[in-house]
């Protein structure tokens, strides 16, 4: 019998991406993806017979976390599994704490995804390898976060980053981001370079990611 998967992934390239990864396996099937949390929450409604959900955690309307959090209420046999750029130790604990069944990075290759699958429908707890050793420095020394707790240095980005930032979020390439606001391809390459510096992140994607979930685009 076929796992019936679905995806909650706002990034339609990245959904297509993953989505082209399942169909490797013939022990899977793809039913449907939500472009946020409140819109699978909104078809697991109407079609619960879902096994496993892969979740993204930042999405508009209502995140992974909180839409974990109510699918776990109403459907506690549903598997969900975090699939993201966040790897820090905040995000983990929120993610547990709904009820995630797995956490993996979002670069994972399809083998081990599949296997991932596998292993949470065995009642399993995959995890990607740095998460699974946060998670264990979490049982160690558990984080004591609430709702107001804002401690995190609020990165500093000047206006011209912001903008570099803003056109990265929309797919735009070096030269057309250059062209839009008349500087070199080199500037933009310098602008981009600082960005990724002060965002502490290594990719296009891991930046805009982390730029919308501290309000900086």
């Amino acid at each position: 019998m076929k796992l019936k998967i679905a995806i909650a992934e706002d990034n339609h390239f990245l959904a297509k991406a993953v989505i082209e990864k399942l169909s490797f396996f013939d022990d899977f099937v793809f039913k449907f993806k939500a472009a946020n949390g409140a819109e699978m929450v909104g078809k697991l409604e109407a079609n619960h017979n879902i096994d496993v959900i892969l979740m993204d955690i930042q999405m508009p309307e209502m995140d992974g976390i909180k839409a974990t959090e109510i699918i776990k209420e109403k459907h506690p046999q549903i598997k969900i599994i975090m699939l993201t750029v966040f790897d820090d130790e905040e995000h983990i604990f929120k993610a547990i704490q709904a009820g995630a069944d797995g956490y993996l990075l979002k670069e994972i290759n399809a083998e081990n995804i599949h296997k991932s699958i596998l292993e949470v429908v065995n009642d399993g707890a995959p995890m990607s390898p740095s998460i699974a050793l946060k998670a264990l420095n979490l049982l160690r020394n558990p984080l004591q976060i609430t709702e107001n707790d804002e401690e995190i240095e609020k990165v500093k980005l000047t206006k011209r980053e912001t903008d570099v930032l803003l056109q990265l979020s929309k797919g735009l390439n070096y030269n057309e981001i250059a062209e839009n606001l008349f500087i070199s391809s080199g500037t933009i390459r310098k602008h981009i370079e600082n960005i990724y510096r002060k965002l502490q992140v290594h990719n296009k994607m891991e930046a805009v990611q982390k730029a919308k979930s501290q309000k900086l685009i």
